[in-house]
């Protein structure tokens, strides 16, 4: 069929429709070189945040942390402003490639789930949802975390708290309850490096206990429970006992009632914001709420 007329309306229609497409293409192109190339994350699919923060403990928590906040071996990523401008796709390609002529090295033994999962769990790591409604009060959960629960001896949250484990800040609103019951009630815990219990007898006599952040032939570096850092030379030393055994207490179960297993949980997720707290047969606190 031939067009033999088009009316001035027409015409103008048509001009438009080719300038929205032309201009939609244009943006693609731009935004794929923007990239450097990266083809975008695969639609569909929620990210696994149990997944993601496996694969995070396993690649990445070693120089970076487990809460993403860094270490002595390296920088802090879920807070970096520099990290939170980057693109989804961006982190991906850095996890998978590394960043040359740096101490960031490629996963490429990742697969595209993994590194989505890792990259999703980054994501909650840096930023904080609202509170969640959960049962258990989180107003008694701080004064567990802080008096019964002795979680507060070697973990700060919000400021407050010991120096020997992780920072829990961030924690809670990047996890689901189930992952923290699960985690609190694990009795087979793996120790990571940097969190093992020693202690240190200097050849004067003196003793002291934490844990050993650096260690080389020549120098030991030992955080103590009170937050100093205390620097040995080699020579200084008349023994080192490393303990087995992981910091974190594997009898919550035995020492915390399920209520209050709930409110330990609800302060974890919601940071003391407590909210109204629900009935859900998964942690009825009536029954045992966490078998």
């Amino acid at each position: 069929m031939q067009i033999t007329h088009v009316s001035a309306r027409g015409k103008i229609t048509l001009v438009a429709i080719l300038a929205a497409v032309i201009f939609c293409g244009l943006t693609l192109v731009r935004n794929t070189f923007a990239q450097g190339g990266a083809q975008p994350a695969e639609p569909g699919g929620e990210r696994n945040s149990v997944a993601g923060e496996r694969a995070f403990a396993t690649s990445c928590a070693g120089c970076h942390g487990l809460d993403g906040q860094g270490t002595d071996r390296g920088p802090g990523i879920a807070g970096s402003a520099r990290v939170r401008r980057l693109s989804d796709n961006q982190i991906a390609d850095i996890i998978s490639n590394g960043i040359p002529e740096t101490g960031m090295p490629p996963f490429r033994t990742l697969t595209g789930d993994q590194v989505r999962d890792i990259v999703g769990y980054l994501r909650a790591l840096q930023g904080k949802s609202g509170p969640r409604a959960l049962p258990g009060d989180a107003t008694r959960g701080r004064e567990i975390f802080f008096g019964k629960g002795e979680c507060g001896t070697c973990h700060t949250i919000y400021g407050a708290g010991g120096f020997l484990g992780p920072d829990l800040s961030a924690y809670g609103p990047a996890n689901s309850a189930q992952v923290i019951l699960d985690t609190l009630l694990s009795t087979n815990r793996t120790v990571p490096v940097g969190y093992r219990l020693a202690t240190v007898t200097t050849r004067d006599g003196h003793h002291f206990e934490g844990v050993i952040r650096n260690e080389d032939n020549f120098s030991l570096q030992l955080l103590a429970k009170d937050g100093s850092f205390h620097f040995f030379r080699t020579p200084e030393l008349q023994n080192v006992e490393r303990s087995s055994q992981p910091l974190m207490p594997t009898n919550y179960r035995d020492r915390l009632s399920s209520g209050e297993l709930n409110d330990l949980v609800n302060f974890l997720v919601n940071g003391g914001v407590s909210t109204k707290p629900i009935r859900d047969p998964q942690y009825d606190s009536d029954e045992d709420d966490f078998e």
